[in-house]
């Protein structure tokens, strides 16, 4: 409990640190004192965060679903824009001083020309003369001349105008990613037990779907005709189909029931399940014609054992994987295929004998350079890689979690061609 609370601490006085960076640089530097602009966007620096903490407390609190969709999308947004519009300002840190050199440079070239203009004839002020009125005071160094003060406001004005627009332009193109819904992948993956008639049986791998209350039915329907476009033999829903409960989130989820495949359609928890309620998710895509494979397994027509596992957030209810259960007395002269929802359970995957995992749960970093801290957390952060005898293939999913917005890591549903080495 006390490391919980202080590592809240250092997260809450790092957002407070940066949320006044970013007001010093793109309100106070480029406005005047006590000007309306100015009180504007002060208040929005102060609002905004807080939105952003609704948007992540509410659904943990129980709020009402109308809540969490009506504080989702300005909270989660602020997110990505605050990321990517500090990244900008510090890149304008270097680029701040090259300006100022630039008109100093200009300001002393055109000095001489102005030394030559006549000075005027000064003109006599009586004593009763009222004094000209005091300029508001700025936060500038005393030793400033107005002329300085105009560049200074000048330079903060084209610095955080591009940062803001950069971020804006960043984020607005990364939600377009997620909203226009994934790009179909494909990848041929080798396996030396798959038989001759297995050769070029195609699973449908998805990952990460994350309906909420931003992405919601007409996403899931996006997800469903893509799929169904591609005709796969099988279809894998490898956790974190959602972000709330079936009371709230049942009707998004209903389009999933006209997935088709020659095999079926399968799925295995996410962590994300179990911030939702698992079982009664697991019951609903029961349902809705899934079936849900629980530290279990089936032997597929095609010749080869498909098996899933229960995600490991699941350990907090007495649930998590079971490789025992799912793979522990299978015939290991037949291949395996394990849908598990995390990368790190790979080296289990490869103490059991299995040919491929398939994964998701990383959204390949999702906001770069989210990728860096993603590859700290996983084996594998996206793609096909070979551990051992196990290959993992990780799909960079095909939602987003919180801000819905991609950058670098634009999703995906992935195409799994098995090859047979006997073909």
């Amino acid at each position: 409990m006390v490391v919980f609370l202080l590592v809240l601490i250092v997260v809450l006085a790092l957002l407070g640190a940066v949320h006044w960076y970013v007001w010093r640089r793109l309100v106070r530097d480029v406005t005047t004192p006590a000007s309306l602009p100015r009180r504007l966007g002060t208040a929005v620096v102060v609002v905004l965060p807080l939105l952003s903490f609704a948007a992540l407390a509410s659904s943990r609190a129980g709020a009402p679903f109308v809540l969490q969709q009506v504080v989702a999308w300005p909270g989660f947004l602020w997110l990505a824009l605050l990321l990517y519009v500090t990244l900008a300002l510090a890149v304008g840190e270097a680029v701040r001083p090259l300006l100022f050199r630039r008109l100093d440079r200009r300001a002393r070239a055109e000095a001489p020309a102005a030394a030559t203009v006549a000075a005027p004839v000064p003109v006599p002020v009586p004593d009763h003369a009222p004094a000209a009125p005091e300029e508001p005071a700025e936060a500038a160094p005393a030793s400033e001349t107005p002329a300085e003060v105009s560049r200074r406001l000048f330079v903060s004005r084209v610095v955080g105008g591009a940062a803001a627009a950069a971020a804006v332009g960043t984020v607005g193109y990364g939600t377009y990613g997620v909203l226009r819904g994934p790009r179909v992948k494909r990848v041929t993956v080798p396996l030396a037990r798959i038989p001759r008639a297995a050769h070029g049986y195609r699973i449908a791998v998805v990952s990460d779907i994350h309906l909420g209350p931003i992405l919601g039915r007409a996403h899931t329907q996006r997800i469903v005709d893509t799929i169904n476009s591609t005709q796969p033999d099988l279809i894998a829903v490898v956790g974190d189909l959602v972000d709330g409960t079936v009371e709230n989130l049942g009707s998004a989820a209903e389009p999933l029931a006209r997935l088709r495949a020659r095999h079926g359609s399968f799925f295995v928890t996410g962590n994300h399940e179990y911030f939702s309620g698992a079982d009664a998710w697991v019951d609903h895509v029961r349902e809705l014609g899934l079936r849900p494979l629980r530290n279990e397994r089936v032997e597929v027509a095609a010749g080869f054992d498909l098996a899933g596992v229960d995600d490991v957030a699941g350990e907090s209810e007495g649930q998590g994987p079971d490789f025992g259960r799912a793979l522990g007395d299978r015939d290991r002269a037949r291949a395996a295929v394990l849908l598990a929802h995390q990368p790190i359970v790979v080296h289990d995957a490869v103490r059991h004998g299995v040919d491929l995992q398939l994964s998701g749960h990383t959204h390949g970093g999702q906001l770069w350079p989210g990728n860096y801290l993603a590859e700290l957390a996983n084996p594998t952060v996206a793609g096909l890689e070979r551990y051992g005898d196990t290959q993992l293939y990780v799909s960079r999913g095909a939602g987003a979690w919180g801000p819905p917005v991609r950058v670098g890591a634009p999703s995906d549903i992935t195409i799994v061609e098995l090859a047979s080495k006997q073909a």
